[in-house]
């Protein structure tokens, strides 16, 4: 009897703990590159891809895999947003130069942001929560974040992880099913 209450006590610390860490997303809002602003609030029950972009990196021809990944999987409810950001030198002066640059260089009509602050300074009330909630800052440029369609989030990777990388594909297929 005291070793399968010990093995019940184990196995509920460790649901309550991972419970503890599933804390859902909060409304964001978050300055359109195009103008105006994109909500959260709009995408609820949809996965959302966050990432950190520069447009001066050697991760930049990552565009081409984010944007193929939204046209793939945009009309089933999959948002994929690129949020520019100078925290690790490497991005243009002006959002104006780095929606240029994208839709030049990558064809991009993926959701955009103005450039944002990502890592140090004041940053981006989503990155904020991020550090808060999961201990989790971009270690560079191209990092990304999936949320789920309850908000929970369900991944994170550094840049050398490709956007269209079979784990990230799979969780974005699974919950485009739910």
């Amino acid at each position: 009897m005291v070793k399968i209450t010990t093995v019940f006590l184990v196995f509920f610390m460790r649901t309550c703990a991972l419970l503890a860490q599933t804390v859902p997303m909060p409304s964001f809002d978050f300055d359109n590159i195009d103008g105006g602003t994109h909500s959260t609030d709009a995408w609820r029950g949809k996965p959302i891809l966050f990432v950190n972009t520069a447009s001066m990196c050697a991760f930049t021809p990552q565009y081409e895999q984010l944007q193929a990944l939204y046209d793939r999987y945009n009309e089933q409810g999959l948002i994929v947003l690129a949020i520019p950001s100078d925290d690790f030198n490497q991005e243009m002066e002006t959002s104006a130069e780095v929606k240029d640059f994208c839709t030049v260089n990558y064809y991009i009509t993926l959701p955009m942001t103005t450039i944002s602050k990502v890592r140090r300074g004041k940053v981006h009330p989503f990155y904020a929560w991020m550090k808060r909630e999961y201990d989790w800052v971009p270690g560079w440029n191209f990092s990304k974040v999936l949320i789920g369609v309850n908000g929970a989030v369900l991944g994170t990777w550094g840049p050398t992880v490709k956007p269209d990388n079979a784990k990230i594909v799979k969780l974005i297929e699974t919950e485009l099913t739910q």
